[in-house]
C-alpha cells in the first residue's frame, strides 16, 4: 500500500510539474502578446471561410506553422516563410496549427498562391492542378450547371479543359469562395519586430 501511494503521489507530482512547464508558464508568457502592425483582424467573410476549412478537416493534412528547427529546417526553401511567431496568431481563435503535413503548409499560402481562380479549381480537382496530390477533391463545394443556367451573381470556376463535366460549367457555392477567401488572406510577411525593437538592438 505504501509503494501504491508513492507512486499515485509521484504520479501526480510529475503531471503537475509537466502542465506547469507546458501551459501555465507559456500561456503567462504568451498572453499579453501584442499583434504585430502589420496583421488585420479577420473580415466575416474570411471568419466564414475559416469555419469551412475547420468544418471540412483542413487542418488534419495541412499546418499554419513553418519552423527553422528540427524538420522545419527546409520550410524555407520550400518558399513557406519565416517561421511563426505567437503574435502572427493574435486573432485566430484557436490557432489553426496543425500536427500533420501530409499537404504544404498554408501559413503563406495567399502569397504563393494569390489567384481566385487557382484556389477555387485545385479545391475542385487537386490532381488537375497538381499531379500526384493525395488531396481529396470537395467537389461538393461547387455545383456543375449548363451554361444557361447560370445566374448573373454566381462564380463560374476557370478549370483546365476537361475537368468540367461535359456540356457544363463549375459553379462555386458561398462556402468554396468564403473558404478561397480565407487562404488568400493568409499573408504573414509583414515585419515582426516593431521599430523600437529593432533600434533598441542596435
Amino acid at each position: 500500500m505504501e509503494n501504491e501511494l508513492k507512486l499515485i503521489i509521484g504520479s501526480m507530482v510529475t503531471l503537475s510539474l509537466a502542465t506547469a512547464a507546458m501551459i501555465v508558464v507559456p500561456f503567462l508568457q504568451l498572453k499579453d502578446e501584442p499583434a504585430p502592425e502589420g496583421l488585420s483582424p479577420y473580415t466575416s467573410q474570411e471568419i466564414r471561410g475559416r469555419a469551412v476549412y475547420r468544418g471540412n478537416g483542413c487542418i488534419t493534412c495541412h499546418t499554419q506553422q513553418p519552423s527553422t528547427t528540427g524538420a522545419g529546417v527546409a520550410d524555407a526553401s520550400r518558399g513557406w516563410g519565416r517561421a511563426s511567431v505567437a503574435g502572427d496568431y493574435h486573432y485566430d481563435d484557436p490557432p489553426l496549427l496543425g500536427t500533420m503535413r501530409t499537404g504544404p503548409d498554408l501559413f503563406n499560402i495567399g502569397v504563393r498562391q494569390p489567384s481566385q481562380d487557382w484556389h477555387l479549381g485545385h479545391l475542385y480537382d487537386p490532381r488537375a492542378y497538381s499531379p500526384g496530390s493525395n488531396m481529396p477533391p470537395y467537389r461538393f463545394l461547387f455545383e456543375a450547371k449548363s451554361p444557361d443556367q447560370v445566374q448573373p451573381d454566381e462564380r463560374v470556376v476557370s478549370l483546365p479543359p476537361g475537368v468540367a463535366p461535359e456540356g457544363k460549367v463549375v459553379v462555386a457555392r458561398p462556402e468554396a469562395l468564403d473558404l478561397v477567401v480565407y487562404l488568400q488572406s493568409l499573408k504573414h510577411v509583414y515585419p515582426i519586430l516593431s521599430a523600437d525593437v529593432v533600434g533598441g538592438e542596435e
